[in-house]
C-alpha cells in the first residue's frame, strides 16, 4: 500500500510564490491574514474541497506553490464572495482564487480530466477569438477536453436537457461572433503583455510609467 505523505517539509516550498501572488493588484491583503478561518466557515462548497479557503491561503502565503496550484480547492470555488465579503481584514480572498487559477492554467498545474479548468481553457479562447461565447461550441469543447469517457458520460446524462435548451432557444448552435475583430484582437494583445510583463516582476515599473505618461 502506498503511503501519502501528508506532512510539508521546508524542501517543499517554492520560495518568492507568496510574494508574487501579493504583488498582483487585489492580492496585496493577503499578508494580513490572521487566520481566523471565517473564509472557510462562509465557503457553501468548502466540505468537497481538499485544502478549506483558510489552508490555501496558509498555503499560498507559505510558498507551497505546487500543493496551492494542484488543488481542487481553487476550481471549486463558486466566485459567490462570501468570504471577501467576511472576511475580518478585508482580503478579496475570490480575486486571489482567480489568480490561482490564472496560474495553474499557465503553469500546468491544473488537474487533468477536471471538468472547470476545461471550460475556463475553453471560454478564454473563445472570446479572445470571437469576442462572445457560442454555449453549445463551449459546452461540446469543454467535454472533449475533459477527457472522453468524461464527456460521453456527462454528454449522455444532459442530452434531453440540451435539447430542450435548444428547443426554447437558450442554447444556440451558430457561432457568435462581434464586428471589428481587429480591435478585440489589439485589447488582448495589450492585456497579455501587461499580464507578462507583471509576471516578470516589472509591474511596479510599468505602472509606473504609465502614471508618468498619464501626468503628462
Amino acid at each position: 500500500m502506498e503511503l501519502q505523505r501528508t506532512i510539508k517539509y521546508e524542501a517543499d516550498r517554492v520560495k518568492g510564490f507568496g510574494r508574487e501572488i501579493m504583488s498582483v493588484p487585489g492580492c496585496e491583503q493577503l499578508e494580513s491574514c490572521i487566520q481566523c478561518g471565517t473564509c472557510s466557515g462562509v465557503c457553501p462548497l468548502s466540505i468537497y474541497m481538499d485544502f478549506s479557503p483558510r489552508q490555501i491561503m496558509a498555503m499560498t502565503r507559505s510558498d507551497f506553490k505546487k500543493e496551492v496550484l494542484s488543488s481542487y480547492t481553487i476550481w471549486l470555488c463558486a466566485s459567490c464572495y462570501d468570504c471577501t465579503v467576511e472576511c475580518p481584514r478585508k482580503i478579496r480572498i475570490t480575486d486571489i482564487m482567480y489568480e490561482l487559477k490564472q496560474r495553474a492554467i499557465r503553469e500546468g498545474y491544473a488537474p487533468k480530466g477536471f471538468a472547470t479548468p476545461a471550460l475556463a481553457r475553453s471560454f478564454y479562447h473563445m472570446v479572445h477569438e470571437n469576442g462572445r461565447v457560442t454555449e453549445s461550441s463551449l459546452v461540446i469543447k469543454m467535454l472533449l477536453k475533459s477527457g472522453l469517457s468524461n464527456a460521453l458520460k456527462t454528454g449522455l446524462g444532459m442530452w434531453r436537457l440540451g435539447l430542450n435548451l435548444i428547443k426554447t432557444g437558450r442554447f444556440s448552435l451558430k457561432q457568435e461572433t462581434i464586428r471589428r475583430k481587429d480591435e478585440l484582437a489589439q485589447m488582448m494583445r495589450i492585456a497579455d503583455q501587461s499580464d507578462i510583463d507583471r509576471l516578470n516582476g516589472n509591474g511596479a515599473s510599468a505602472t509606473s510609467e504609465k502614471g508618468a505618461h498619464a501626468q503628462h
